[in-house]
């Protein structure tokens, strides 16, 4: 297997992937030490040994493409009649090392659920961040090319535009962990879309941070309709409204944008992430 075609394949296309590599072999195994193998969400290439070695293998791999942590990870089998296992029995006799590493880790994916007047503000500073941008809106002339030229000069991210007439359908097209940004020009959109992302199951999409805009008065009004609609109190918990950080009151959009901006900029902090200890102060990098 050409393991470095296959990993500048997955680049190309912009998508994250997992090279397996046998560490080490102690005894009698499937493979030698050396062995590799490229493993994406839908499909692997190359072999490691096969049985509940590759699978195991794969199943830490897929795991490590749809979560956020994205460290090299380091794990060992045992090949004997008494080892645990979950994909059938091998009895090899050895004992084997791999190395699990992630090439080319998605970036971090925020989207916007209308580019209004907020929207573009916002979409003016995390378009200067070091993400996939989703700008999704049902009206055609918010997202005209014209009007969007302004994000063009400090751009960073990878901008994604989606038309979409029922906007909560575009939820399908966006990858795992996206933070949503819920903000339309109408208060129905802004419903449906809640209520198709309460839906996405909680190891995908929904994990991620889903926030709207508004006022309390919105949020009760809302509140009422999702628990009609079968949501329960606790998964409502996982919307925040309003967003945007504390003691930032103003209702100016570039005001609004500044303060959703940098609630979104705290949680891309990989300490955010991962729940380690705080990352350095500027004072102290300085």
């Amino acid at each position: 297997m050409d393991w470095l075609g296959e990993l500048q394949a997955y680049r190309e296309r912009g998508e994250a992937a997992v090279l397996v590599t046998l560490l080490s072999v102690r005894g009698h195994a499937p493979r030698e030490a050396g062995a590799k193998m490229v493993v994406g969400l839908q499909q692997t290439h190359g072999s490691v040994g096969g049985g509940n070695l590759e699978a195991t293998a794969v199943d830490r791999a897929h795991r490590k493409l749809v979560g956020t942590n994205s460290d090299p990870e380091v794990f060992t089998l045992r090949l004997t009649e008494h080892a645990p296992v979950e994909h059938g029995r091998q009895c090899c006799g050895g004992e084997v090392s791999l190395l699990l590493e992630v090439v080319n880790p998605a970036r971090p994916a925020v989207a916007i659920f209308g580019v209004g007047h907020v929207g573009l503000a916002l979409a003016r500073i995390l378009v200067t961040l070091d993400l996939d941008l989703h700008l999704i809106d049902s009206r055609a002339a918010q997202l005209a090319p014209e009007r969007l030229a302004v994000l063009e000069a400090d751009a960073q991210a990878g901008v994604h535009l989606h038309q979409a007439p029922i906007p909560e359908l575009a939820l399908q097209d966006l990858p795992p962990h996206t933070h949503l940004l819920v903000m339309t020009h109408d208060h129905a959109e802004d419903a449906a879309i809640l209520d198709a992302a309460l839906r996405r199951p909680a190891d995908g999409l929904g994990s991620g941070f889903i926030g709207l805009i508004g006022s309390g008065a919105k949020w009760t009004r809302f509140r009422g309709q999702l628990l009609s609609l079968g949501h329960t109190p606790a998964a409502l918990e996982r919307v925040t409204t309003p967003i945007g950080v504390p003691g930032i009151v103003s209702k100016r959009p570039e005001m609004i944008a500044v303060s959703v901006a940098a609630q979104i900029a705290a949680l891309l902090e990989p300490a955010s992430r991962s729940g380690t200890a705080e990352a350095d102060t500027p004072e102290a990098v300085l």
